[in-house]
């Protein structure tokens, strides 16, 4: 698993690349075991989905009745959407890499949305935070998450747009699969695995 140190570096790396510099590049590992070695980036994403399943489970247990809790399975089937919206969305990026005939961009954007997810998760994480000790601040929050959201497409667009250089069309194509598929899958899985608040 990477060290605090390895994933720092990554991190710098795709700050240049949001930042519009190619040197962001130098501190990416593209090769295969750097493909491999970034979903490492799911177990670094683990303490913020903690925040986030706590978080489902109160928002899940105000629509049940009051003497109802929930299980270990109950988490179970979080992390399985977890799982499901981290990797859907990266396969749907290589078909569409594939069909345009651009596969050897497929290991750039694997690798750079995986450890951007580490940043993103742990933003996200932090403002559900702000619900459970500030619960009349969900107002605000709301407002937060939805800067939060447009600031993500920016930043994913951004990386995008230096991976595939010129090819805006692609570049808007890719951060669409990126991340529509992964909201309509999560709300899918999430009222056939039973876990969606009534």
């Amino acid at each position: 698993m990477p060290g605090l140190r390895e994933v720092q570096y990554y991190l710098a790396g795709l700050w240049l690349l949001i930042r519009m510099d190619p040197r962001g590049f130098r501190f990416l590992d593209l090769s295969e075991r750097g493909v491999n070695r970034s979903f490492w980036a799911m177990v670094w994403c683990l303490p913020p989905m903690g925040i986030s399943w706590l978080w489902w489970r109160q928002a899940f247990l105000r629509s049940m009745p009051p003497e109802a809790d929930v299980t270990f399975a109950f988490f179970i089937r979080l992390g399985l959407v977890e799982i499901a919206n981290w990797i859907v969305p990266l396969v749907f990026a290589g078909l569409l890499l594939l069909a345009f005939r651009m596969g050897e961009r497929f290991a750039p954007v694997v690798v750079s949305v995986n450890w951007l997810g580490v940043p993103l998760s742990y933003i996200n994480g932090l403002l559900l935070a702000l619900v459970f000790f500030l619960p009349g601040a969900v107002g605000l929050v709301s407002l937060l998450l939805l800067a939060f959201m447009l600031a993500q497409v920016f930043v994913l667009a951004r990386i995008l747009r230096m991976i595939c250089h010129d090819h805006a069309l692609m570049v808007g194509a890719l951060t669409l699969v990126l991340l529509v598929p992964s909201m309509i899958l999560s709300e899918y899985l999430q009222h056939f695995l039973g876990i969606y608040p009534a």
